[in-house]
């Protein structure tokens, strides 16, 4: 009963974080910028700035499915970030330009976060296998099993963690830089943008506090069977 409760509460965090980032990207992309960049013109024009010219910018697939591939060196936007010049859009193509500074400069924890993605892969997978293994088939041993799924969920908890750093640096910087190169105004402009980048950081501290909620629920499991 009580991992139902755990997993709606996280389940309703994930969505109302998702929701009230949709609302405040819509309402950004109704006020437009002077300077009349695209996403893609606002990160090329960031990346040129800092010197960086071995990132290629390239247009992705799906809603908000922004995101810098540091292996790859490639800068994905979403076809309406990519085009579009609104607040919102120039916001987003900023942050992901946060990411490639934080690259640039060896930021420590996008260095950390780079290295832990496989752990986190391999966390991720495990959950899965173990409760299928355990509850269906009867593998595992339910003792086993929670020391695993602690194991896994602390992984994916201390992703998350580290995740929060990078992801509200990146934000920041993008706030200052698109500011300093005249994309942005003063004003509603800036607190469009401003408004867009903190609901998204909204999103990744409810996926923290999820994972964390759910560590904390297998530790007490182990902690109830060891008594």
């Amino acid at each position: 009963m009580l991992w139902l409760i755990i997993f709606g509460f996280t389940m309703l965090l994930s969505f109302g974080a998702m929701a009230y980032l949709k609302s405040a990207f819509a309402s950004a992309s109704q006020v437009p910028v002077a300077s009349g960049l695209t996403g893609a013109q606002t990160a090329d024009r960031i990346l040129q700035w800092a010197g960086i010219r071995d990132v290629e910018i390239v247009e992705g697939e799906g809603f908000l499915g922004d995101h810098y591939d540091p292996l790859n060196k490639r800068l994905v936007l979403s076809p309406d970030n990519f085009q579009g010049s609104s607040a919102a859009n120039v916001g987003v193509a900023a942050h992901e330009c946060g990411h490639a500074l934080q690259h640039q400069q060896h930021y420590l924890p996008l260095q950390i976060r780079m290295g832990s993605v496989y752990a986190t892969n391999f966390a991720n997978n495990a959950i899965f296998v173990v409760m299928i293994a355990s509850v269906f088939f009867h593998m595992i041993s339910p003792y086993v099993a929670i020391w695993i799924l602690a194991l896994s969920m602390g992984i994916i908890m201390l992703f998350n963690l580290i995740t929060l750093p990078v992801e509200f640096d990146a934000s920041a910087r993008a706030k200052v830089v698109l500011q300093q190169l005249g994309i942005v105004r003063p004003g509603p402009e800036a607190d469009a943008v401003n408004s867009t980048l903190n609901a998204a950081g909204l999103t990744y501290v409810a996926a923290f506090i999820g994972s964390l909620l759910q560590l904390l629920y297998y530790v007490m499991l182990l902690l109830n069977r060891r008594d």
